[in-house]
């Protein structure tokens, strides 16, 4: 034992190891999985940093007609059933709107040692639908990867994310909107 090394990533998953002795069996501290964060909020707000996309940063205002189909979260029901429950966020209209989405893939096929990547993305629907899908404005947020698929224990690597979408929901971040020169507190909310 005195040969293990000391510099250990510490993980929510543990491994236990039966072969360090006849006698006992002990619960090592290698981590199993590991998470890279890329933070949101600075990306959030270099969005605002540039004129012409802070422009489209309130498209979502006048997006809809009454008789048109549904072709943008703005149109939808849920979207009006939120503004409506949450008045103050709704008052501001440079507040940001996000969708988050994740699906964990094998990166090294099926017979290959078992392995796991889940990216974390973060899409903007302030923008158009044309805008809002494009590369450049998705974010990748995490990317959680291990042994095995996270199943229900993907709330725990989510933590970093969720902290910072909960610092932008009820504190909000000091940004500067370059289409309309001035400073405001962008909020944010995931749909």
């Amino acid at each position: 034992m005195e040969n293990m090394k000391a510099n250990v990533i510490y993980s929510a998953w543990y491994v236990k190891n039966h072969n360090l002795s006849n006698v006992m069996c002990i619960l090592l501290s290698l981590s199993q999985e590991s998470l890279w964060y890329l933070p949101i909020i600075p990306r959030l707000q270099r969005l605002y940093m540039s004129r012409k996309i802070a422009e489209h940063m309130t498209w979502h205002l006048n997006c809809c007609n009454e008789n048109e189909k549904i072709f943008h979260p703005a149109c939808g029901e849920a979207w009006k059933h939120f503004h409506s429950a949450h008045l103050e966020f709704a008052s501001e209209l440079k507040n940001v709107r996000l969708g988050l989405c994740t699906d964990g893939f094998t990166p090294f096929g099926h017979s290959a040692s078992p392995y796991s990547c889940w990216p974390v993305f973060m899409s903007v629907y302030n923008l158009s639908p044309t805008m809002c899908t494009k590369q450049e404005y998705v974010f990748l947020s995490l990317i959680i990867q291990g042994p095995q698929s996270l199943g229900k224990n993907i709330d725990v690597m989510l933590r970093p994310l969720i902290d910072d979408l909960k610092q932008l929901w009820y504190y909000g971040v000091q940004t500067y909107d370059n289409f309309r020169r001035q400073y405001f507190l962008m909020r944010a909310a995931l749909m």
